[in-house]
């Protein structure tokens, strides 16, 4: 055995070592730091689109105790957009924006959401829709219910209203889509457990456009591997440059 191959086997520890401790550092920051995750819906537009994909801080909402002293945590605002677990469906993760607290009262009068009896100023919200949905646009209403509102969601809320006005219990967070005529949000599924909520997006890291119009409804793995193929041959003509390592506010 030469000199050289001597030194390259000795090597083989330290490489072992560097490659375990750089997979170590992935996992945790997956795990306790950032997470991928993509838009999948109209729902947040303009704010957010289909095919942005997005890192998510799930360090800043931490709880408190003895690393608020020394992590970057703070409390979740009305405004933030967070992602959480779906409350119907946790397997599931949402995207959509805070626009009520624990202890807020809230009131949605033609569209215009008020919180506390003052109207919310919402600059980032967009209406699509020249018709008028009693219950989309006049929440809450407990009159009468409609097809898209959650059976079980239907009979807490006709507990919670006061004066017209839905309170929001305790640990808990309501949220609306950005593009607000075309949001299935806590109108219709109700509110958003603190322990449901994930993180907080930071960044759109990628962002594709007429990626998965044409994806089935229940793809099969034939139809992802072909997309994921058109993917990476036709990047540079399906990335939307302008969206991409954008900040998410």
């Amino acid at each position: 055995m030469s000199w050289s191959q001597r030194i390259s086997v000795s090597d083989w520890p330290a490489t072992i070592q560097s490659v375990a401790g750089t997979v170590i550092v992935a996992i945790f920051a997956v795990t306790f730091v950032v997470q991928a995750f993509t838009i999948p819906s109209e729902s947040m537009e303009k704010t957010l689109l289909i095919g942005d994909y997005l890192l998510v801080d799930k360090f800043c909402y931490g709880e408190s105790g003895f690393w608020n002293l020394i992590l970057p945590y703070r409390k979740i605002r009305r405004g933030d957009i967070v992602v959480f677990h779906y409350p119907v469906n946790p397997s599931q993760h949402f995207v959509k924006r805070v626009v009520a607290l624990p202890g807020d009262r809230l009131r949605l009068i033609n569209k215009q959401v008020y919180i506390n009896g003052a109207p919310l100023a919402e600059p980032y919200v967009q209406y699509i829709a020249s018709d008028r949905e009693p219950y989309r646009d006049d929440f809450p209403r407990t009159d009468a219910a409609v097809p898209d509102v959650t059976a079980g969601w239907w009979r807490e809320m006709r507990t919670l209203v006061e004066d017209r006005q839905l309170i929001i219990p305790e640990g808990n967070y309501f949220v609306l889509g950005d593009n607000r005529d075309d949001s299935k949000d806590s109108r219709y599924w109700g509110f958003v457990p603190r322990e449901s909520i994930i993180g907080r997006p930071l960044l759109i890291y990628w962002s594709a456009s007429n990626l998965n119009n044409d994806l089935p409804t229940s793809p099969t793995v034939g139809d992802r591997l072909y997309h994921l193929a058109y993917a990476i041959t036709h990047v540079f003509q399906i990335t939307r440059w302008e969206r991409t390592f954008r900040r998410v506010k």
